[in-house]
């Protein structure tokens, strides 16, 4: 990889993407085979969509609608275009590399997992009518982390100002958690599905993080 910082970020990206996989899948594996069977936990963990469900009223389902649509096709793929494209214009392309690595490592790894670990969506309504019937794990959740947090990254490196910092960051956490509650109230997944969905979202920001440094780190190097 020694001064090729494309080779290295493609490389690092590939090897982070393999193991954050993996992890997923372990972990669903888990969940399904022994965490969920044991000492009410399953119940435990479906009763919260119950109680989400039986409280339901039009302004929730419409904010919910919202909510839930910040983390998927309404923003996520506008601010990743958005933030790319202006890093291009800025000759910064790790930059650009960073936030779409993000977005791309949390989509293969989602497809990864619900492709090797199926568990139902929530016994309950749902408001939500789509084609894959996997609850595990909130991909919404995952890719809100990867996008905003990315984002909230590239901002606060810039800021001097602790206040501005904390107001990106504010925001950077609240939006995954308002997706993540969505998702459980419109019956789409469970809490521990929204709860591996904020580790995995945190995951594909460190595997973007560590390409992005060996591709300066390659880039430094002597060719």
């Amino acid at each position: 990889m020694s001064g090729h910082p494309v080779v290295g970020f493609v490389v690092v990206a590939l090897i982070g993407f393999a193991l954050l996989s993996a992890c997923a899948v372990l972990a669903g594996w888990l969940l399904k085979t022994y965490a969920l069977p044991e000492h009410g936990f399953g119940h435990a963990d479906e009763h919260v969509n119950v109680v989400l469900a039986r409280h339901r009223s039009a302004l929730g389902n419409d904010l919910s609608y919202w909510l839930s649509g910040i983390g998927d096709i309404f923003a996520i793929p506008a601010i990743v275009a958005i933030t790319a494209i202006v890093a291009m214009v800025l000759r910064k392309w790790r930059v650009a590399a960073f936030i779409v690595g993000a977005i791309a490592v949390e989509a293969a790894t989602y497809r990864v997992t619900t492709l090797l670990i199926h568990r139902d969506r929530p016994h309950v309504r749902r408001l939500d009518d789509l084609p894959v019937n996997a609850s595990y794990y909130s991909g919404h959740t995952a890719a809100s982390v990867a996008v905003y947090c990315g984002v909230a990254l590239l901002i606060s490196w810039k800021l001097r100002s602790g206040w501005l910092k904390a107001a990106v960051w504010l925001v950077a956490i609240a939006v995954p958690l308002l997706v993540a509650a969505s998702r459980m109230y419109r019956g789409m997944h469970h809490p521990t599905d929204v709860a591996a969905g904020l580790l995995i979202g945190i995951g594909t920001l460190i595997v973007a993080v560590t390409a992005a440094r060996a591709a300066k780190a390659a880039e430094g190097a002597p060719r």
